[in-house]
């Protein structure tokens, strides 16, 4: 389903943990990361879309979750031609995205990443909240920073600990407190 500016509706999850870190998967056999998300099938709402890729992408069920907020507008990223499909391209721009922010109430075990026939991540890890997007493939960097950027203020509303912005740097850094990578045949410290 694509709009008539050329954009696809899709939802984006940014899931956090008790502490204010996010979930973040790998791409079934790629080296990239990134946050779960998905298409909007016709006469779904966008909460109905979200809590199906929840559930296929991540495993979890709407009990194991808190929706904290959503973003107010549809954010919108366009994508390379390179990467378009060839049945698409003339009409399709790229994705147009509402993102959730969810807060995981259940456990880290509850994770399951086989929770479909197609799994899109074959390993997760918690990472502090403010990724660094330059890990993020280019063209989604403003998405992701504006979506980080208004969901930040439900985590000061809900919690005591305070969620800045990133410091502006002039190259990649290493990321902070990241925690050990998991994967389905793997326990998590928490999750024991």
């Amino acid at each position: 389903m694509i709009d008539r500016d050329g954009y696809r509706p899709n939802v984006g999850i940014v899931l956090v943990n008790p502490i204010n870190q996010v979930f973040w998967g790998k791409r079934v056999r790629e080296h990239a990361w990134q946050f779960p998300q998905g298409g909007i099938k016709y006469g779904e709402t966008p909460e109905q879309a979200m809590y199906r890729e929840l559930m296929e992408e991540v495993g979890l069920r709407p009990e194991h979750v808190q929706i904290l907020g959503r973003t107010k507008n549809w954010l919108r990223y366009d994508v390379p031609e390179s990467w378009v499909r060839r049945e698409w391209r003339g009409n399709y721009r790229g994705q147009k995205q509402i993102w959730y922010l969810l807060r995981l109430t259940g456990r880290d075990s509850d994770v399951s990443l086989r929770a479909s026939e197609h799994p899109e991540f074959d390993a997760w890890r918690w990472h502090d909240y403010w990724i660094p997007i330059e890990s993020v493939i280019e063209f989604k960097r403003e998405v992701y920073r504006l979506a980080l950027s208004e969901l930040s203020s439900f985590l000061q509303i809900t919690q005591s600990m305070p969620v800045r912005e990133p410091r502006k740097s002039k190259g990649p850094r290493r990321p902070r407190n990241e925690v050990q990578v998991n994967t389905e045949n793997q326990e998590t410290a928490s999750g024991l």
